[in-house]
């Protein structure tokens, strides 16, 4: 029974040694030739759009005014909460008044005197005219008689000077809001006496106006000089006699908030930091920017023009260059350098190195090798780039 059985497998042995060494030479294939890596493509998205120049700006109102004392005397009443918005003509604070009332009454009478006086004038100036016309009275006489009327009616002019001054004072005790505004807080408290005199008026409080607002900014002299360039071509109208569209992006936000449009370029570049000083009007209706805030500003930079775009994720880098990975027909990966444009609706603009027909790897770039093969297949049709 043993040596048959032995030679039984003997005759079984080489033929299970070259069935192991085929699943041997199985495995190997496998591992030597993984399957392509699945990568997802679109081609870029073509659209017209516009280049935008971006710049920190800081916005300041359009109208500030301090609020001081013109008279003096003591703060009877404070009549505004703090930081409130108020209206030209709200009254703010009240000064005590009486003296300046007192000032004004007697101003009052010295005008009705005066006025008695020139009546008084009139009619000996009449009376002296005619007797002069019966030779009863000289020439000297009426000369002097008209002068006397002359210097009563100077006193009358005196005297209404003197009562617009006082009643003048009588109304800048109450102090008013001069424009439409934010107010500041109230730096004086009531029974404070403050000083009214030209030199060293006592500040009570600020207002500062909100709707509309101005946005500072400063551009450097490349831009300006390619914007002086483009506007020669026709290409970009200038700022100085149109009024170019701006866009505000506040602090934390990726997308405009507010649009306002470019109304002043100044007339020199700073010779210290080589800038060129422009400013934007800016709506703020719901007055969420104060001034002194800061923003970043974009200002039109370019002729509407055709681009392709992808989004920022399909793009990589290479030591200096940017990069897409492109999908050939033959399902191999090519790497093509680009140029790139600015961002437009959270799409990258791409200037150079791209057709429009180019099957773009957008997602899956890690597992993409140049000159390796790839399953692609379509994205879906959103916002970004088209399937």
């Amino acid at each position: 029974m043993a040596p048959s059985r032995l030679g039984r497998i003997a005759k079984i042995g080489p033929f299970a040694a070259l069935l192991a060494l085929a699943g041997c030479g199985e495995n190997a294939t496998q591992q030597a030739a993984p399957p392509a890596p699945p990568v997802t493509v679109a081609q870029p998205t073509k659209r017209t759009v516009t280049d935008w120049d971006e710049f920190t700006g800081r916005f300041d109102a359009i109208e500030q005014v301090q609020i001081r004392a013109r008279v003096t005397g003591f703060v009877t009443s404070v009549e505004f909460k703090d930081g409130a918005m108020v209206k030209t003509g709200d009254l703010l604070y009240v000064i005590d008044p009486r003296q300046y009332e007192a000032v004004a009454e007697q101003a009052q009478g010295q005008l009705a005197d005066a006025k008695a006086r020139v009546d008084l004038a009139q009619r000996e100036f009449t009376r002296a005219t005619e007797l002069n016309r019966s030779q009863f009275a000289s020439e000297s006489v009426v000369d002097q008689r008209k002068q006397a009327l002359q210097a009563a009616q100077a006193s009358v002019l005196q005297a209404e000077g003197t009562l617009k001054r006082a009643e003048l004072d009588v109304e800048f005790t109450k102090v008013k809001a001069p424009i439409d505004g934010r107010i500041s807080r109230h730096l004086v408290t009531v029974g404070n006496l403050v000083q009214g005199s030209e030199s060293g008026a006592t500040l009570l409080t600020s207002i500062v106006s909100m709707n509309p607002i101005y946005a500072y900014f400063d551009m450097d002299e490349s831009i300006y000089q390619r914007n002086s360039r483009l506007w020669f071509e026709g290409k970009r109208p200038s700022s100085r006699d149109t009024a170019n569209p701006v866009q505000i992006l506040l602090s934390g936000e990726t997308k405009p908030s507010h649009m306002g449009s470019v109304d002043f370029l100044d007339n020199r570049l700073d010779v210290s930091t080589g800038t060129l000083r422009g400013r934007a009007l800016v709506p703020n209706q719901d007055l969420s920017i104060l001034p002194g805030q800061f923003a970043r500003v974009r200002v039109i930079g370019s002729a509407p023009y055709e681009a392709l775009l992808l989004p920022d994720t399909a793009i990589a880098t290479d030591q200096s260059r940017k990069i897409v990975f492109v999908v050939k027909d033959d399902n191999t990966v090519e790497a093509k350098p680009v140029v790139l444009g600015p961002l437009d609706e959270g799409l990258r603009v791409i200037k150079e190195g791209l057709k429009p027909e180019d099957k773009v790897i957008v997602d899956g770039l890690q597992r993409a090798r140049v000159g390796a093969k790839v399953a692609p297949h379509a994205a879906a049709a959103s916002g970004g780039a088209k399937p």
